[in-house]
């Protein structure tokens, strides 16, 4: 992998996350960060991207035009203006969120490749996998640029094809945490 573009994140941030906008605002290195990511998907089959509100829709979409298929936004709940699943889940920070998709979205057996831009403890794009399972669809895999690898995460790893620029043991690597 070309892991020079993965200098662009910043990880000197004023609360527990990094920021990967600087990797997006860069045109070789999110083309980079891309590629990398394709030879990982290689040979997998999917019908559909999903990304996860907000930045899994910049790396989703992204994929998705590259890969020739459709792009399913799932969005953070309130924020779709038509009849949608909601699904509650606490993130990182212990703060309880929600997701919601489109009601009626996929239709049985649609293969999802799922988008977000990082993963900390997996309790997002579970609530993604929730969303997407109940309507009928397979996760084809997840796609992420960062994923921590730790007891938290360790279930999603070891249960879905888990396709990563960067993984690494969780620590306290961004923010002042």
């Amino acid at each position: 992998m070309s892991a020079n573009y993965l200098r662009l994140i910043q990880r000197d941030t004023r609360g527990p996350r990094c920021d990967v906008t600087p990797l997006f605002a860069d045109a070789g290195a999110f083309a980079a960060v891309l590629a990398d990511l394709e030879q990982q998907l290689a040979g997998g089959t999917f019908d559909l991207v999903a990304g996860i509100d907000a930045l899994g829709f910049i790396l989703g979409t992204a994929l998705a035009i590259r890969a020739g298929t459709g792009f399913l936004p799932i969005r953070k709940v309130g924020k779709l203006a038509v009849e949608a699943d909601v699904e509650r889940f606490t993130d990182y920070s212990g703060e309880e969120k929600g997701l919601e998709l489109r009601t009626g979205a996929l239709t049985p057996g649609t293969r999802v490749l799922l988008a977000d831009e990082w993963i900390e403890t997996g309790a997002q794009v579970r609530a993604a996998i929730r969303l997407i399972e109940r309507q009928g669809g397979r996760i084809a895999g997840i796609v992420t640029i960062h994923v921590d690898v730790s007891p938290q995460t360790r279930d999603l790893l070891l249960a879905y094809s888990c396709f990563a620029a960067e993984r690494e043991e969780a620590s306290p690597h961004c923010g002042s945490t």
